[in-house]
């Protein structure tokens, strides 16, 4: 190891130690990520809670599919996609909702076409005309942050026609009653007095509505169109009440199925990097759960004669992605280790993030590049890319598989597992802790995280790597030598017998019934005036990924879309006096951007659009940092703005 590599690993090791300390133990948090592996997010929650001694872990998801932990867990019992991709060309009806299914997840966009082509009906909701629109049988145009208003009168066709599965509601659900008594205030008719600019007309959702409730099989499908709301829980879990009134789910080709925003987000999940759970969905406040992980890990009463010795789990749940910033800026987190995230980017209200990032007294930051976060970080720990590493990853449909390294680590760059493994071994040495985080292979962590995650039970790593057992005292030189045909699984997988499952809920739910849930209509949380007159929404465009801190690195995307644009209708940009590619400033009631104008019809007037993958022209500097009270996600889907054109 590099003389450096030592020096810093002393460095961390020995401040975070003096931070604990000398502010306690809340002072302390880590961000783990969604594109590294399961392995590095189980590693990385298990050195903040055995370490730092709390429950401040999370990542990603919390931007992105928070709302479907949170309300499909409420709902179901469980909170991942219940269907598998390739059920997408049998499906008899496909709804999809709040996904720009083509440029943000362009395979399961192909398959849906594809299920088009074989004669699959196709309904789409969404504010603007993307390409899936194209494909439709029906659009539902509605307007940002209404979606609990239109699922609510698609349900109250249903019930008015008698269209609902009776012996589904009968004998797999519960709360149906409470639901319909919300649902039938909401006639297509009443929406439209509810919501006057909604740009629905009723026939189509009387259509829609038959459509979907008298199909064989329906996939649904939504992303973050309908999560990254302050509303983001009760979207999710009025989807939940329209497949099980009809009773389309626990059957091949039929469920509801979110698609996860980055390579792992499912994953980390799993694994635990969330500040109220343990792997496997394990609640941190359960006193069982918490002894069941403590002696998982060793370090609870190392000394049985000593009561006090080893380590105590906090039962206390951490705090949240955003909720580190604002502790961060109020002086509370004194010490923050980030791998893999880029909240300087990805987090609402940025000129509010970068406060509370500099407020920070030790900041560490592992990355593959020198992001616009590890810029203002005090180390910098340069890591591996997924092709340089061994490692699991989780699709968005539950499949585990694993990934070989194929490159050499480029300079002395070192995979994040072992980065972290180092650390966590110097920094239990300097607390005095008892705890192993000396791993020698990423199948050693496979195989611990099987072990405490009963999703996950039978994915041990022989059965990925469909080799034989190898241990750390193995005389392999080259353990990759040992892959043959790597497999895959989905969980849940709760034996090494077991072939993992293809879909959720077959005779019951995880939950045992499902649970309807009464959900009324809120509007966002910013809506518009005589000031900010315009609404912003944002998104992905197909060539780019998440922050951009690797896509724009690569010249043909680049090539393809080089710099960032705000769409706006025709009608808005000629009173805003705006030709197409003209300067305008965009400004929120939280910052400003200056970016090109895209003059289309893709926006509904009174909308705007801008995609988040541009550093120099910042979305996310005016997106609104306001919660779902449940999840804690913002709400970057909805804003007021307004735009001034550059003269």
């Amino acid at each position: 190891m590099a003389n450096w590599w030592s020096e810093a690993i002393e460095l961390i090791a020995k401040k975070f130690a003096q931070i604990k300390k000398e502010h306690g133990p809340d002072s302390l948090a880590v961000l783990a990520s969604a594109k590294c592996s399961n392995e590095e997010n189980y590693l990385m929650q298990k050195f903040c809670r055995v370490l730092f001694g709390n429950n401040n872990v999370d990542h990603c998801a919390r931007l992105c599919h928070a709302s479907t932990v949170a309300g499909l867990a409420l709902s179901f019992g469980s909170a991942a996609m219940t269907n598998s991709i390739d059920e997408v060309d049998d499906a008899n009806v496909i709804l999809v909702i709040g996904s720009n299914t083509t440029e943000a997840h362009p395979i399961i966009g192909y398959a849906i076409k594809r299920a088009v082509n074989k004669g699959a009906k196709l309904i789409v909701c969404d504010p603007r005309a993307i390409e899936m629109t194209e494909f439709a049988d029906v659009w539902l145009r509605h307007k940002c942050g209404t979606d609990v208003a239109l699922i609510n009168s698609l349900m109250y066709v249903i019930l008015e026609e008698g269209l609902e599965n009776k012996e589904f509601i009968k004998h797999r659900t519960e709360g149906f009653e409470e639901m319909k008594k919300v649902v039938m205030n909401y006639s297509p008719e009443k929406v439209a007095e509810i919501i006057p600019t909604l740009r629905v007309g009723t026939d189509e959702i009387r259509r829609a509505a038959r459509i979907y409730a008298t199909a064989r099989d329906t996939m649904v499908i939504y992303s973050m169109g309908i999560t990254q709301h302050t509303t983001g829980v009760d979207n999710v879990q009025s989807m939940a009440n329209l497949v099980m009134l009809c009773g389309q789910i626990g059957k091949p080709s039929s469920g509801l199925n979110p698609l996860r925003g980055q390579s792992n987000v499912q994953g980390a999940c799993d694994a635990g990097a969330l500040p109220n759970v343990y792997p496997g969905y394990q609640k941190v406040n359960d006193s069982q759960v918490r002894e069941k992980f403590e002696k998982a890990w060793r370090i609870g009463n190392v000394n049985p004669a000593d009561p006090s010795s080893g380590v105590r789990l906090s039962d206390k749940p951490g705090l949240t992605v955003t909720e580190i910033i604002d502790s961060a800026a109020h002086g509370k987190i004194k010490g923050l280790y980030i791998m893999g995230e880029n909240p300087m980017f990805s987090d609402p209200n940025i000129n509010h993030v970068d406060e509370g990032l500099k407020n920070i007294e030790f900041l560490v930051v592992q990355d593959i590049f020198l992001t616009e976060t590890a810029q203002r970080a005090t180390v910098v720990l340069p890591a591996v890319s997924f092709a340089e590493k061994e490692g699991t990853y989780t699709n968005t449909e539950r499949r585990v598989q694993l990934s070989p390294a194929v490159l050499k680590p480029m300079g002395e760059s070192r995979p994040d597992w072992q980065i972290l493994s180092e650390i966590g071994t110097r920094l239990a040495k300097e607390l005095g802790i008892n705890a192993r985080f000396d791993y020698k292979l990423v199948s050693e962590l496979t195989d611990e995280l099987a072990s405490v995650a009963p999703i996950y039970c039978g994915i041990k790593y022989h059965r990925l790597a469909n080799c034989e057992m190898r241990n750390a005292n193995s005389e392999m030189t080259n353990p990759q030598s040992a892959i043959r045909n790597p497999q895959s699984l989905q969980w849940p997988c709760p034996s090494e017998e077991h072939p993992g499952t293809k879909f959720l809920h077959k005779d019951k739910f995880t939950r045992g019934l499902g649970k309807f849930y009464p959900i009324e209509y809120k509007p966002p949380a910013e809506e518009t005036d005589k000031e900010y007159p315009l609404v912003l929404t944002t998104g992905r465009v197909r060539e780019h990924y998440h922050t951009g801190s690797m896509s724009r690195r690569a010249t043909g995307p680049v090539f393809l879309v080089p710099e960032a644009f705000v769409e706006i209708h025709p009608a808005d940009a000629d009173a805003l006096k705006v030709a197409d590619g003209e300067k305008v400033q965009v400004a929120s009631r939280r910052g400003s951007i200056t970016i090109k104008a895209r003059v289309t019809e893709k926006v509904p007037q009174g909308t705007v659009f801008i995609p988040f993958h541009f550093a120099e022209a910042a979305a996310n500097i005016l997106t609104n940092p306001a919660v779902d009270p449940v999840a804690k996600i913002p709400e970057f889907k909805v804003c007021a703005v307004h735009i001034t054109k550059i003269v």
